[in-house]
């Protein structure tokens, strides 16, 4: 067998998101040595398209704002199916992670009395989303590379984790190679939390990037840890149009936060039929559902969407106010937002399944695995409240980085990394170059955005779900024998094939946990189911787990009981 560098650290962080920034610095400060791997360069992460802003009940511009409005808005965002601990903790911990930011050097608008500014956004009652213009997610990853730089965080970029490792029932390491030389390298720890973000590159149409394949829920499913809820996957319901080869790019909710609306080819304002109410800044599922049916029947825009305009704002206020989203179009759709309406149309966006965790800790169902951020499961229940995401990713970032740390330090030196699973390891991502015949990889990546888009999209049906199911099991099939050319060195082919492994899992997951569950629940569109069924279905997290033969296991678990304070906040309106 070839050799291969080791390194060792206390707490190995994979993801150098938002999420896995804030726990490899809290690792850090803990005492922990800290490992932070990352499969691209260090600041290319999802956190820096997260424009709108980071949602935390600081009540600097809507003074009446407090921790149990918080609280209400995201327990009703996620259908009450959110783990209501971890809800309750992001919601009192969050002003205190943003004020942290700041004295860490993080510049936010600013009120007239010099207080952060905060902007409405979808399914909050009150001004609550910190920004910085429409980049703030990139304002935070600047604050928190620097950070992390600075507690002595050791970064390894440009690598791909493939396989965990356990010693019996613990984590004991990672395993991985480095993209550019295609050399395997390993990682002993004692600790490992996942920040590895979500899996939009399962789809088609999709705001996420490369690097969005589902990893970190396919490594955690691979060691045995529950998965959660991962029939709920978020369409944001503003994605790019036009022109084709931007199809999908978000379209920050900021636009609609700062007075854009949305109409179809009528002319019509139409969210005043769908929630008139709260209109534009309805939740996202509703949103995204609106546009959806109106350019199913017809009412739709010249490139199949809905007009979202803004320029009765001002030019002025949207280059002040919106600047990357003015950049944006005018440069990739040569359009003038302040003068014309955009073309947006619902884009895979962001999974509220992931990987099932304890609130404190944010450890797994694994000793020694943490997961924080898009990965993990049970904040957000349902549906996502924009913004949630960026508080979410700084409140339990730093849990799992304490956790980690915390248990990294009653762990003795005697964690094992054992040959065997080594060996498999490498022979399973060596297999490909060996295969004399096989499928092409993009052609069955291909096949597998096309069945979720097809199968597993806005709305849903048993018989199309089962269509779905079965279309997944055959690309398993067919992606079980691989085939590529050429050496390890520069060869993204050979990247896809771990990428869809991972992707298979989590969209078999998807599509299983959504035909499961027949009702309709927040981003989870049953056609045939289309109400709430709160007997059966509202109690209740769909669990994915791996059985002792490998197979994949499908069953549900229950809520955690609500405490009766706290079920008084969810019941009441808190205005």
């Amino acid at each position: 067998m070839e050799k291969f560098e080791t390194h060792t650290h206390d707490v190995i962080v994979i993801g150098a998101g938002g999420a896995g920034l804030r726990a490899a610095i809290e690792a850090s400060t803990q005492g922990a040595s800290v490992g932070l791997v990352c499969k691209s360069l260090l600041g290319k992460a999802h956190t820096v398209m997260a424009e709108g802003g980071v949602a935390a009940a600081l009540a600097n511009v809507d003074s009446k704002d407090d921790w149990k409005t918080h609280f209400h808005d995201t327990m009703h965002g996620g259908k009450l199916l959110n783990n209501w601990r971890m809800a309750q903790l992001h919601a009192q911990e969050a002003p205190e992670r943003v004020r942290e930011l700041e004295h860490w050097g993080a510049l936010f608008d600013r009120t007239k009395e010099g207080n952060i500014n905060q902007r409405a956004f979808g399914g909050h009652t009150w001004k609550r989303l910190a920004h910085v213009g429409d980049r703030t997610g990139l304002e935070m990853i600047r604050t928190l590379q620097d950070r992390g730089i600075h507690t002595g965080v050791d970064v390894y970029m440009e690598c791909t984790i493939t396989h965990l490792l356990k010693d019996g029932d613990r984590i004991s390491g990672a395993f991985g190679y480095w993209r550019e030389s295609g050399r395997f390298v390993l990682f002993n720890a004692k600790a490992i939390i996942l920040a590895t973000g979500g899996i939009g590159k399962s789809y088609k149409v999709t705001s996420n990037s490369w690097e969005y394949t589902g990893d970190g829920h396919a490594l955690a499913y691979e060691a045995g840890a529950d998965l959660i809820d991962m029939e709920f996957v978020q369409f944001h319901p503003t994605g790019m149009v036009w022109p084709p080869s931007v199809k999908g790019i978000l379209v920050t909710e900021a636009v609609r936060g700062e007075g854009g609306i949305l109409t179809n080819n009528k002319g019509e304002r139409f969210m005043e039929k769908y929630d008139p109410e709260r209109m534009e800044l309805s939740t996202r599922d509703v949103v995204a559902r609106s546009i959806y049916t109106e350019v199913q029947e017809g009412r739709g825009s010249p490139h199949g969407g809905a007009f979202l305009n803004i320029s009765h704002r001002g030019a002025e206020y949207v280059k002040k106010k919106l600047p990357s989203m003015y950049h944006q179009f005018k440069e990739f759709a040569e359009i003038d937002i302040t003068k014309e309406p955009m073309e947006v149309f619902p884009t895979t966006h962001y999974v509220m399944g992931g990987v099932r965790v304890d609130p404190e800790t944010a450890q797994s169902t694994v000793n020694g695995l943490f997961a924080c951020g898009e990965v993990a499961g049970g904040m957000h229940g349902a549906n996502r409240l924009g913004g949630n995401s960026l508080s979410d990713l700084l409140v339990f970032g730093k849990r799992a980085g304490t956790g980690a740390a915390e248990y990294a330090n009653k762990i003795n030196n005697d964690v094992k990394v054992h040959d065997e699973e080594i060996n498999n390891a490498v022979k399973e991502m060596l297999e490909p170059f060996e295969n004399t015949e096989g499928e092409n990889p993009y052609t069955v990546h291909q096949g597998l955005q096309d069945a979720m888009g097809d199968f597993v999209g806005v709305f849903r049906t048993k018989d199309k779900l089962h269509e779905g199911i079965e279309e997944i099991h055959i690309l398993k099939e067919r992606g079980s024998q691989l085939k590529i050319e050429g050496s390890r060195m520069y060869n993204p082919g050979w990247h896809l094939c771990k990428d869809l492994k991972s992707m298979l899992i989590v969209s078999e997951a998807i599509a299983r946990c959504a035909h499961q569950r027949e009702e309709s629940r927040g981003a989870h569109s049953r056609v045939d189911f289309p109400n709430y069924n709160d007997e059966v279905w509202g109690t209740v997290n769909s669990v994915i787990s791996k059985d002792s033969s490998g197979d994949m296991n499908l069953g549900t678990s229950p809520l955690p009981q609500m405490p009766e304070e706290l079920k008084k906040i969810v019941e009441g309106g808190y205005k």
